[in-house]
């Protein structure tokens, strides 16, 4: 238009539907494209809600079906509530607290809260090790646990790391044969933490054993999870600047890896004040 005018061109009729026409088209395609943009958007909103809660669900289920193991066990009056037992039943409690204040507090806030903290990562494995001990007797398992030599330390959310070796050790006792043995083992390079959870399965089947992280997935004929277990721990994994993996162990079982960077004493001098 402001072309045509400097020209001193003239400007028909027909060239004015013409240009209007162009113009109409243009501002439909772009309401369209902004449209499927904004669906775009609040789909993969959804779908992060949707992981979220199953998150929260999920570690519900599995500190509430701990909880109550502990006092099934305290019931039966063989036990003292100041035992081990209890607490495990008291951990269970904390924890099932503190998961619903920072779900609570994601909810407040829109945005994930990480506290991350320095620990010896063998005082956090004796820290797990006796409730899973206690699930793994209620389903006749044993567990076996090599916590690794002290002073080995990691920079974690230490609930979030909990929650991801928590639930392979859930996976490692479910899918096990039964009367064996799950191994919870703490390995170590010189810049790496790992966490390793064997089981003794019979091995995993041909295929891409990555599917297995993948949210709702169930790999057996047990399906009483929700298939979101292993999703969540690689999400806890990564979320603590680590990566979790699987080796297949033909005829035996498979062995999960949560691969966390190893603090240095340098690092751990430097945080000091």
């Amino acid at each position: 238009m402001s072309l045509a005018l400097r020209l001193n061109a003239p400007i028909s009729v027909e060239d004015f539907r013409t240009l209007n026409r162009c113009l109409d088209d243009a501002i439909a395609s772009a309401v369209t494209e902004h449209e499927r943009s904004n669906r775009s958007i609040l789909a993969a909103e959804a779908a992060r809600d949707d992981e979220d809660l199953g998150f929260l669900a999920h570690e519900i289920r599995n500190l509430v079906g701990t909880a109550s193991v502990a006092f099934e066990v305290l019931r039966t009056g063989n036990v003292g509530v100041g035992g081990s037992t209890g607490g495990v039943l008291q951990r269970s409690l904390s924890a099932l607290r503190e998961l619903i204040n920072k779900s609570l507090a994601e909810v407040r806030l829109r945005q994930d809260v990480r506290d991350r903290t320095q620990f010896d990562i063998a005082e956090f494995v004796a820290e797990l090790a006796p409730a899973a001990a206690l699930e793994a007797g209620a389903r006749g398992l044993s567990l076996h646990v090599e916590a690794g030599s002290a002073g080995l330390h990691v920079e974690a959310d230490r609930s979030i790391l909990a929650a991801t070796v928590s639930n392979l050790l859930q996976n490692a006792f479910k899918f096990t044969r039964p009367a064996t043995t799950v191994t919870l083992r703490v390995n170590a390079t010189f810049d790496r933490v790992l966490l390793e959870i064997e089981d003794e399965c019979g091995g995993l089947p041909d295929g891409n054993h990555d599917d297995l992280f993948r949210p709702f997935q169930q790999g057996g004929t047990d399906r009483t999870g929700l298939g979101l277990g292993l999703a969540i721990s690689r999400w806890g994994a990564e979320a603590n600047s680590g990566r979790l993996s699987v080796r297949n162990v033909p005829d035996h079982g498979c062995i999960f890896t949560v691969d966390l960077p190893r603090l240095t004493v340098i690092a751990l001098s430097g945080s000091e004040p």
